[in-house]
């Protein structure tokens, strides 16, 4: 039977305790007959006694630690390719570019760097461009694979998708933090964007950063509604939306970088 970590780490500190304990005793009666030099001795006896068994605690936390370290890992890492199978599904099903949710993610994590995010804000960031379209499962087919331009009705069922996506996110601990992106992607730099209407920083940097990603995607690949527009055009209408639909600064970033985020979002 596998004994738990905090077992293991009490019976190492009992056993080693008492071994020191008691063979130190004996020793110490064995070769020390004056008193005074016993006390002595048994105090630095009783210092060295705190010294060793600190550092071995140490050891046996620090290696208990990074034993559950890689077990979280390795449970992240099988979590997001559980993720990665559900999106690719999504993908499929809402015919875009097979590609396009881990292509995002790529590029979000790249340029979400380079604006100075670090640590669990880019791992919030990797999950949420990943999870960015996670509430358009509760949309009808009809809307989503729709060919030609939705009707007032239509268009507001498909903008219920970021707020259907963050309460999704809610419900699972790990991905809560990661929820920025689904429900606030579809914001606007000027304000007009939905479901808050929520105004230049006010929306989350993460957000903003995916927003500018995901505009290049969109247009640079073709969908069901359109073909794919020319790299230049796309370029240009960047420059053009910055300042109204898309955080100025981001995008400036984002061309400033361009080449090298493409390449990460186009690798193998």
């Amino acid at each position: 039977m596998r004994l738990k970590p905090q077992v293991r780490t009490v019976l190492a500190y009992v056993i080693v305790s008492s071994l020191w304990i008691w063979l130190s005793n004996r020793v110490l009666r064995l070769l020390v007959e004056d008193p005074d030099t016993l006390s002595l001795m048994q105090s630095l006896k009783g210092t060295l006694f705190v010294i060793v068994t600190g550092a071995l605690l140490y050891v046996l936390i620090d290696r208990d630690l990074r034993g559950m370290t890689r077990a979280n890992r390795l449970l992240l890492k099988g979590n997001e390719q559980a993720l990665r199978a559900l999106v690719h599904a999504m993908d499929i099903r809402h015919k875009e570019t097979s590609d396009h949710s881990d292509r995002v993610m790529r590029m979000t994590v790249a340029l979400a760097r380079l604006a100075g995010l670090r640590g669990e804000e880019l791992r919030k960031a990797r999950f949420g461009a990943l999870l960015h379209d996670i509430g358009k499962l509760a949309l009808p087919d009809a809307i989503l694979i729709k060919p030609g331009p939705l009707s007032e009705e239509e268009i507001a069922v498909m903008r219920t998708h970021p707020q259907v996506g963050y309460e999704l996110l809610q419900q699972v601990d790990f991905l809560r933090d990661a929820a920025e992106i689904p429900y606030n992607h579809h914001e606007r730099w000027d304000g007009g964007g939905y479901p808050r209407g929520l105004r230049g920083e006010a929306i989350p940097l993460v957000a903003r950063v995916f927003s500018v990603v995901d505009v290049w995607d969109a247009l640079s690949f073709p969908r069901v509604y359109k073909p794919a527009w020319p790299e230049d055009e796309v370029i240009a209408y960047l420059r053009k939306i910055a300042g109204s639909q898309l955080d100025p600064a981001v995008v400036e970033l984002f061309l400033a970088n361009y080449e090298d985020i493409k390449r990460v979002g186009l690798a193998d």
